[in-house]
């Protein structure tokens, strides 16, 4: 069955490009063109793709808790011998 009549895009073709990891419209498009002109196919895609697996929903799944960088305090900057040089005549 066609789900780009545009470009003749069957649903073969569109889960054969999520298969090799097309995971949105956007990408489908990217591939193939479906959903580029008249955008009528595009919801069609979307229910096509539906929630499988994609790799970007991975990575959010073996998020860790953020690192927080630890600050160097003001005297030990200054101990290590950086100063502050300003040119003449700037405020």
């Amino acid at each position: 069955m066609y789900v780009c009549s545009c470009f003749g895009i069957t649903e073969q073709q569109v889960k054969k490009h999520a298969d090799a990891g097309a995971c949105t419209p956007r990408q489908i498009a990217s591939a193939c063109k479906a959903g580029t002109d008249c955008g009528g196919c595009v919801r069609r895609i979307q229910a096509l793709l539906g929630r499988g697996d994609c790799p970007r929903r991975e990575l959010l799944d073996q998020r860790q808790e953020p690192v927080t960088a630890s600050r160097t305090p003001p005297a030990a900057v200054s101990a290590a011998g950086i100063r502050d040089v300003r040119l003449s005549g700037a405020a």
